[in-house]
């Protein structure tokens, strides 16, 4: 009997545990948010670029809303970082990317902002990168 009511409770855990586990969805906890737009992560580091090295980064995001979105501008915090996005409406569970271009003719230690803006209804939404940029050793 004691066997028995040890598998039982083993199951029940286990249920408990796949439940819990396709809870922890993250377009269903963006839905809850109110946030249309999802971004796979909003901050990157690219850590250490050497000066003139490749400052490209990918933020890529998916539309989770019930209708397109359009991204009507991308803002940078300052010159020394460039963003391309789509220009076409990104329909629900579409993708795409924010392409954010650092110049890494510059030396030093950087943390920027972007600023998505669009017609989802978590406008805006504020993407960040850092790094440091060092001159090679000749």
């Amino acid at each position: 009997m004691g066997g028995k009511l040890i598998s039982r409770i083993g199951l029940l855990v286990f249920l408990g545990g796949l439940l819990l586990g396709c809870a922890d969805n993250p377009e269903e906890h963006a839905m809850e948010r109110g946030e249309e737009i999802l971004f796979e992560e909003d901050q990157h580091d690219y850590g250490e670029i050497a000066k003139n090295g490749d400052g490209t980064w990918s933020f890529k995001f998916k539309n989770v809303g019930k209708k397109a979105i359009v991204i009507n501008r991308v803002r940078s915090s300052c010159g020394c970082t460039v963003p391309t996005w789509p220009r076409e409406p990104i329909k629900p569970n579409g993708s795409g990317e924010i392409i954010v271009e650092y110049n890494t003719a510059l030396t030093g230690t950087f943390m920027k902002s972007v600023f998505v803006f669009s017609t989802a209804a978590n406008s805006p939404v504020k993407l960040q990168i850092q790094g440091k940029v060092f001159h090679p050793e000749k």
